[in-house]
């Protein structure tokens, strides 16, 4: 009797315990380029997760690639990771774009809200050194050398991306042939193509549907529990907030621009300070950002070259064409600073990032080489020049020296004939720190 009492209070217990434990999804958020902020969130993320005992983590994912290195990090970590991770591209509109495909592909379950895409994984910049083969038969004799280490870098990332697609049992060819011939398509091909494996319209849809599917998570097959699931939400770190957004080509290129503007104004008008510490501090938020991401050395020399044309500009008559020169060295350099192969899939929109920065550049260069030469045609309002013609008053008699009152300073002055003290003078010459003054009337005799 005893045993058989405690059975059932020991029955109660247990199914109480397991009544009490909901179960738990944890969500994470990448919206922007790939790079080594979002990667070490997404580390964050599942080291978190894998703590607090969730049954699954999300990923929602929203990006237009980022780097190789990053993006090597995130898959390594889902392939690896001990609990299962289901990869879910969303909102509406938004797209897993270069790097967003090994990211999806990565993922125990792969999903995709409606209006999105996926596709174009090609990791080669936008300006190959080499060029495309002949076709068969056609003679090319200017075709340029091959571009080798485009080669090899789309070869490396063909091979990743169909071992994670063989891995995870998805269309290897496809996955080929995105980073191959950078094809994209929608939701609904990916489902039919045997991409991705669900539809899902937002993250509480996607739980409902994969509930109870079975998932390989290392060795062994997990069933998922997903149902009414509390999520959790991970907040990226504000540290790692700053390093995404200074990470960011456009940003990096705005803060090279604004840097080189704020040292051009403080070399063009020494002393301001204001400028010049702007500036120096723009640039010392680019040099971090470089750290980060890599970029092309060529670009940021012509960047700096083209400053430097701007700043002769100023003690070089060229009649506008040292400023044009340095323009066209901007715009130039600002584009080509991250055409590199290590970027896949991001490249700094020319006519909605640089053209305008560089115009806008153009017009602030063009206000201060304009004061300037108004400037240089005024009458010199200071030192010596500065004191002829300025009227002041007679401190003592002059008879014909005496002292004068000027510019809230004290002069000795001389005068052709005497002045009494308090009558106001004209300043007609400075000699050896003398003033010599006259009455207004008799100025034009004097001079």
């Amino acid at each position: 009797m005893t045993r058989l009492v405690a059975g059932l209070l020991a029955a109660l217990l247990l199914g109480g315990a397991g009544l009490a434990r909901a179960a738990s999804v944890y969500v994470a958020t990448i919206d922007g380029m790939i790079n080594p902020a979002v990667a070490d969130y997404v580390e964050r993320a599942l080291d978190e997760a894998q703590a607090a005992g969730a049954d699954a983590l999300v990923i929602e994912l929203d990006t237009p690639g980022g780097l190789v290195s990053s993006t090597e990090i995130i898959v390594k970590g889902i392939l690896n990771a001990p609990l299962p991770v289901l990869v879910f591209v969303s909102p509406r509109g938004a797209s897993a774009t270069s790097a967003g495909v090994f990211i999806t592909l990565a993922g125990h379950v792969a999903a995709m809200a409606p209006g999105t895409s996926i596709g174009a994984a090609h990791p080669v910049p936008a300006l190959p050194g080499g060029g495309p083969p002949p076709e068969e038969g056609e003679e090319n004799p200017k075709q340029p050398p091959r571009d080798v280490m485009g080669e090899k870098i789309e070869n490396w990332a063909a091979a990743f991306i169909e071992s994670i697609a063989e891995m995870r049992e998805r269309n290897v060819e496809w996955a080929a042939e995105a980073v191959r011939s950078s094809v994209a398509i929608t939701q609904k091909e990916a489902i039919e193509k045997n991409v991705v494996d669900l539809l899902a319209e937002d993250v509480n849809h996607l739980l409902e549907l994969v509930h109870g599917r079975k998932v390989r998570v290392g060795r062994h097959e997990v069933e998922l529990d997903t149902r009414d699931a509390s999520l959790v939400p991970i907040v990226m770190g504000a540290l790692n907030r700053f390093f995404d957004v200074i990470a960011h080509p456009n940003i990096t290129v705005l803060l090279i621009l604004a840097g080189l503007g704020g040292l051009y104004v403080e070399i063009s008008n020494p002393g301001l300070i204001v400028p010049g510490a702007l500036g120096l501090l723009s640039l010392l938020l680019a040099g971090l950002s470089l750290q980060i991401i890599p970029f092309n050395s060529v670009g940021l020399l012509l960047m700096t070259a083209g400053v430097a044309l701007m700043v002769t500009e100023v003690f070089v008559a060229s009649f506008g064409l040292l400023f044009a020169a340095g323009l066209v060295c901007l715009a130039l350099g600002g584009y080509l600073l991250f055409d590199v192969p290590e970027l896949s899939g991001v490249q700094v929109p020319f006519f909605s990032v640089i053209l305008p920065a560089v115009l806008g550049f153009a017009l602030f260069g063009a206000i201060i080489v304009f004061g300037l030469s108004r400037s240089m045609t005024r009458p010199q309002g200071a030192g010596r020049e500065g004191m002829l013609g300025e009227f002041a008053v007679a401190d003592s008699d002059l008879d014909p020296t005496g002292r004068v009152f000027i510019h809230g300073e004290y002069w000795n002055a001389e005068a052709p004939e005497a002045v009494k003290a308090g009558e106001q003078v004209v300043v007609v010459e400075v000699r050896d720190l003398v003033l010599s003054v006259a009455r207004p009337a008799d100025r034009g005799g004097e001079s």
